[in-house]
């Protein structure tokens, strides 16, 4: 039986290998602009919004597969020459000292904001388009990404596998 940590882990490896692949629909919708914009003459603003709604998305799930593979930026310095559990447990106690009151902080203050954006169906200032409160949303789904995976790390003490 699985522990539920573990289980957290595999639901945020979901995550992640759907999300993975929207960085393809980002691309073509970069690439679209210029011939929609200046062939077409139409449709650009369009592919934009829905560019940055699938790019916050990505971002917010990106951030977290970096922090599970420890791909993120990190001081190893000193660190390398400490034995494992030493660097372990430096890991989890800037875990608690650091990434969960951030990620508690941004998930209360934003929330307003974010909800009120989900709410009304914010659509982007500029065009109208409707899907702004997705890029707000992304916010939460970022901060609680990163907040599921550092409780892993922190209480789940057994290994896992850092490259999925």
């Amino acid at each position: 039986m699985m522990r539920s940590w573990q289980r957290i882990y595999g639901l945020i490896g979901l995550v992640i290998s759907v999300v993975k692949w929207l960085v393809l629909p980002i691309a073509l919708l970069l690439l679209a602009q210029w011939p929609l914009r200046e062939v077409i003459q139409g449709f650009s603003r369009e592919a934009n919004d829905l560019g940055q709604l699938l790019f916050a998305l990505y971002v917010a799930v990106a951030l977290t597969c970096a922090s599970r593979k420890d791909a993120h930026l990190a001081t190893d310095v000193l660190a390398h020459r400490y034995s494992s559990r030493v660097r372990d447990a430096l890991v989890r106690g800037g875990l608690v000292l650091t990434l969960v009151p951030w990620t508690l902080y941004v998930l209360l203050t934003s929330a307003p904001i974010v909800w009120r954006s989900i709410i009304a169906h914010e659509a982007f200032p500029e065009t109208y388009n409707p899907g702004y409160f997705v890029v707000k949303f992304a916010v939460w789904i970022l901060a609680g990404l990163l907040l599921l995976q550092a409780l892993v790390r922190i209480f789940d003490s057994a290994p896992l596998d850092r490259g999925k």
